[in-house]
């Protein structure tokens, strides 16, 4: 969704330092360094605890110049990453590198604009210390370096030298002029160490996924496969950027290879989940086409030999490459032809659910289908999901949280479109159940969980608009005194956590019940809530949330 953390800052000022900056700026943030988000989003204590021991083995290069501290002549100098790691936690601590100097260089660039030369030339000398210690601790545990990779790395190293050299020379430099004219050199250095970098970070990425994908098609044993797919996994979480390269390297070919082998069975569910973190990007959702990927996931839902877990991990992966937020899954054409039997494997899944989250994966899969396309919900329809769905609701062990509620809501909303829907949902309690989403609340501060809510009291306010046409609904929800919730959801701004398309959803549905039952609303709501435009009422509502104190 959108809000990068780790966007980098503009700046190089002077000549063309505009474009420059563009340029910069573009460079770091293609890296899409993941671990930027790990760190940013924690305390500060905790971030300088993550980050003390890459800064201080920074400061002991430059005191020591990267003389080894070993007390014995022949033991070989450790550096930060020792054999006791595993390579995904190697990757991890160099990704945490990579964020640093990046991070480093778009503070060279915001210092160079305001000429702080003693500020960029100290910066300049950590980052160099910083370039050689990354390379170190890459060449101390990857498997095999290329010849491309060492020239990038010679590359880096010789343009940080010249950086350094550079911004050495300005600091001796007091005349205006020279050093405005040195500055246009310092801002294209600067650029070409950012190109290199990303460069280098670009392909060190690339091998450690071909290293692992190679792992997997040359392994014939199971354990082998399994840490394969485990370290692939873990790559994967690392972000967008990270599965765009997986999938462009063959990655969900290998996975839905071992996907069809019975003798991997019981890596299926590790294999399902890696694929489903791959398949967020568009690259990953080609690849899944060409392979067929959605007749594999239709037989292993339909396939009842298959656990529990298997079957809610294949629901993982619908879920992904049908979400409504994506904006390629147009060419999934194989899907449709598939539709029926993952919908009826999926309602299934739902009404045999062990848990919440086997509950949970198998719903948003479901609700995701629901916007993919209509027929949809016609399906559905026809297996009695309704009455499935309002059943598990009951239950508390299964639907249990804001988040498989909102699947549930979502569901209803779009199924509501249906004329035959109605019946379903009085037959079934809905109307109750509707009306106790209405009331959803967050049991902590977390604001994912508070987003979530008010998507469950706009859903379920949405879902009363549509069915309230059919005169037994609006009955029906008139006599649960919908009415009285929804008019202070309209006029209590904390009721609803101050959700502006919570306020549009109940304006419309209290509209619809108006005209089903006048005489349930004083002539003070009628005359401001239901009379007027429904922008008009919208304004007033917005309005009791400014405070004159």
């Amino acid at each position: 969704a959108g809000e990068s953390p780790e966007k980098a800052s503009e700046g190089f000022g002077a000549a063309g330092g505009y474009c420059k900056a563009v340029l910069l700026y573009l460079i770091l943030a293609s890296l899409s360094l993941p671990s930027s988000m790990h760190l940013i989003q924690v305390d500060s204590v905790q971030r300088w605890m993550e980050d003390l021991k890459l800064m201080t083995d920074c400061e002991c290069m430059c005191i020591l110049q990267s003389k080894p501290i070993s007390l014995e002549k022949d033991e070989q100098n450790e550096l930060i990453l020792s054999s006791q790691y595993s390579t995904c936690d190697n990757l991890q601590l160099l990704l945490k590198r990579a964020w640093i100097i990046s991070t480093e260089l778009t503070r060279i660039a915001q210092k160079l604009e305001k000429n702080r030369w003693q500020r960029v030339h100290s910066m300049t000398v950590r980052v160099n210390c910083h370039v050689h210690s990354m390379i170190n601790e890459y060449n101390t545990f990857s498997r095999s370096s290329s010849e491309e990779m060492h020239q990038l790395e010679k590359l880096l190293i010789d343009k940080c030298s010249e950086f350094t050299a550079f911004t050495e020379r300005c600091l001796q430099t007091e005349d205006e002029e020279i050093l405005k004219s040195m500055k246009s050199c310092v801002n294209e250095t600067l650029t070409t160490v950012a190109q290199y970098f990303g460069q280098l970070i670009e392909l060190v990425l690339t091998q450690e996924a071909q290293s692992l994908l190679r792992q997997i098609e040359l392994s014939g044993s199971l354990s082998s496969t399994e840490s394969a797919v485990s370290s692939l996994f873990s790559l994967a979480q690392e972000g967008a950027h990270l599965c765009r390269i997986i999938a462009r390297e063959g990655g969900v070919v290998a996975l839905f290879k071992i996907c069809r082998q019975d003798c991997f069975r019981c890596l299926y569910p590790q294999t399902l989940r890696t694929l489903a973190s791959i398949c967020c990007v568009e690259e990953g959702m080609h690849q899944l086409e060409k392979v067929d990927g959605i007749l594999c996931l239709a037989d292993i839902l339909t396939d009842t030999s298959h656990s529990e877990a298997t079957h809610a991990e294949a629901a993982a992966v619908i879920a992904q490459i049908t979400s409504p937020h994506l904006t390629f899954t147009q060419h999934l054409s194989s899907f449709l032809e598939n539709m029926e039997e993952i919908v009826t494997a999926l309602v299934k899944l739902c009404q045999e659910a062990s848990s919440g989250e086997v509950f949970l994966l198998a719903s948003a899969a479901l609700a995701n289908i629901t916007f993919f396309d209509t027929m949809a919900c016609e399906i559905l329809l026809q297996l009695n999901a309704t009455k499935i769905l309002l059943a598990a609701c009951s239950d508390k062990g299964i639907v249990d949280t804001p988040y498989s509620r909102d699947q549930v809501v979502t569901i209803l909303a779009n199924m509501s479109v249906l004329d035959q829907c109605a019946s379903e949902i009085i037959q079934g309690n809905g109307v109750q159940l509707l009306m106790e989403m209405l009331f959803e609340k967050p049991s902590s501060g977390n604001a994912a969980e508070a987003a979530a809510c008010e998507r469950v009291q706009q859903k379920s306010a949405v879902t009363l608009a549509r069915l309230s046409r059919d005169p037994e609904v609006a009955e029906a929800a008139v006599k649960l005194s919908c009415i009285p919730r929804l008019i202070k959801l309209c006029r209590s701004p904390t009721e609803r956590n101050n959700s502006d398309s919570v306020l549009v959803a109940c304006l419309a549905a209290l509209r619809r019940l108006a005209v089903m039952s006048p005489d349930g609303l004083e002539d003070s709501d009628f005359q401001q809530l239901v009379k007027p435009r429904l922008v008009d009422s919208f304004l007033l509502c917005t309005n009791m949330e400014e405070s004159f104190v």
